[in-house]
């Protein structure tokens, strides 16, 4: 059972989210002890040497050891990883441990874990942190600061367990907003997943105009290189995520072709009036992002 003075977190996958919550949760003191599951023997080595976690174990004993379980792995993966870890805590009787979820989708997870058993041990929240890089050593101190952190279904969630899983991400400086599992979907299409469709759409645009990539480099400036930042992120992650979120993310590709499409037939005719009453329009999204 939790308790106020002692936390053992267990960290399933010590990439650049589990890693960066395994340097802050000790680092802040919610955490007494980081326990850690890696698969990947060098990135599991790796998290070791940077000290990381306290203990790299195996999953069933990181479960049985932990207070509280971050999955931090691919969506893809973490499906099945949760149900794991939800037939584990109804085998060992224990009703006060915990696990939760780091995933960029949220209704096929949460669809999953509906009818368990242990259910109401379960707490869905995405974190709305990250960068492009992935692995152990893209983790770091502060990644989470002044994010928001999105806390889907709670009403299916113990509240006790919620509030616990609250403080973890008061703990990581993030305000907690509440939404459903498929309202977050539709959200996350919008914000965070067609913005990396785009950037993979328009790496893979120039680099087949650019056969030679020195070119590239050396007429890259800073619009170009923030654009296509995110091209960088890792398949083995976008992959499930944009399989997961399909219907979702369909529907926004669709919206942005229309908006390219806009773009295209105004240039194509040389209507500089048509070309910056779009520019304009799109400038209002400065009202939203400051």
């Amino acid at each position: 059972m939790v308790t106020e003075d002692k936390k053992t977190i267990g960290i399933v996958g010590l990439g650049l989210i589990g890693g960066s919550m395994a340097i802050d949760l000790k680092r802040r003191g919610f955490a007494d002890r980081i326990l850690g599951v890696e698969k990947d023997p060098v990135n599991a080595t790796a998290a070791q040497r940077m000290e990381l976690i306290d203990e790299l174990l195996p999953l069933e004993d990181c479960i049985r050891r932990s207070d509280l379980v971050v999955i931090a792995i691919p969506v893809g993966a973490a499906v099945p990883m949760l149900t794991q870890i939800l037939d584990r805590f109804r085998e060992l009787g224990e009703t006060g441990k915990i696990v939760i979820d780091t995933c960029s989708t949220k209704s096929q997870i949460v669809r999953a874990a509906r009818y368990h058993p242990c259910r109401r041990q379960y707490v869905a929240t995405h974190p709305m942190a990250g960068t492009e890089y992935s692995g152990p050593w893209a983790a770091e101190p502060n990644l989470f600061d002044g994010r928001a952190c999105i806390f889907a279904d709670t009403e299916e969630s113990d509240p006790k367990a919620v509030k616990l899983v609250e403080i973890l991400y008061d703990t990581l400086n993030m305000r907690p907003i509440y939404m459903n599992a498929d309202a977050h979907d539709v959200h996350a299409a919008y914000v965070s997943h067609i913005s990396h469709v785009s950037s993979f759409a328009l790496a893979l645009t120039v680099l087949e105009k650019e056969q030679d990539e020195k070119h590239i480099f050396d007429l890259a400036s800073g619009g170009f290189s923030s654009t296509v930042r995110l091209a960088k992120s890792s398949a083995d992650m976008w992959t499930p995520i944009l399989t997961q979120n399909r219907d979702n993310v369909l529907r926004v590709i669709d919206t942005y072709l229309d908006k390219m499409k806009a773009f295209r037939d105004a240039i194509a005719d040389y209507d500089s009036d048509r070309i910056s009453e779009l520019i304009l329009e799109a400038n209002r999204i400065k009202k939203i992002l400051r």
